[in-house]
């Protein structure tokens, strides 16, 4: 697996290599030597997947100190953008995001430390995102951030996209800015 980093600190990707035949292929999706030689925090708790529609985009998501995630994100199949947030205070690249095209074709897997806010826009119908955690969900600490906040200034690509009722409320930076932490 190579590991490549990102123009945010601790953001990193994480590309498998490929086994194909005439069988099909066969890749590895963890492993924890691999992960632990990029000093990432492999010691998982939790796995999440979801299915969504076609512009269905989920977040900008974090949970706030001390239940902060960590998160291995890949896309079984389907294709989505993928965008993490840096909200760590004290770092650099404070509020600058990443954002890469998921998928099961290019099977790239997202490595988003803790202090960073989470979201994906569905690009297909029937988009399986599969996450690894570092810690667990816990629901007085869940968060978030609008998804078209103007300081952020993420491209998504669409103007309208499906949300659910929690997060197209979510507040903008301005509005809680104060209480972050991470």
């Amino acid at each position: 697996m190579e590991i490549i980093k990102t123009p945010i600190e601790d953001l990193f990707l994480l590309k498998p290599q490929l086994f194909s035949d005439e069988r099909g292929d066969f890749f590895e999706t963890f492993n924890k030597s691999t992960l632990h030689r990029a000093h990432i925090d492999s010691d998982f708790v939790q796995d999440n997947q979801s299915r969504s529609a076609k512009n269905v985009l989920r977040g900008l998501h974090f949970q706030k100190s001390p239940h902060e995630q960590g998160k291995l994100v890949r896309v079984v199949s389907g294709e989505a953008l993928d965008v993490a947030v840096d909200i760590r205070k004290y770092s650099k690249t404070y509020l600058k995001h990443f954002s890469i095209e998921l998928n099961g074709e290019n099977n790239l897997m997202l490595w988003i430390p803790p202090g960073f806010a989470h979201g994906f826009l569905s690009l297909q119908d029937n988009t399986i995102v599969s996450y690894k955690c570092s810690w667990f969900y816990h629901r007085e600490s869940e968060s978030g951030i609008r998804w078209n906040d103007e300081r952020l200034g993420i491209e998504w690509g669409i103007s309208n996209p499906i949300l659910s009722e929690k997060d197209s409320v979510l507040p903008f930076i301005k509005d809680f800015e104060k209480e972050l932490r991470v």
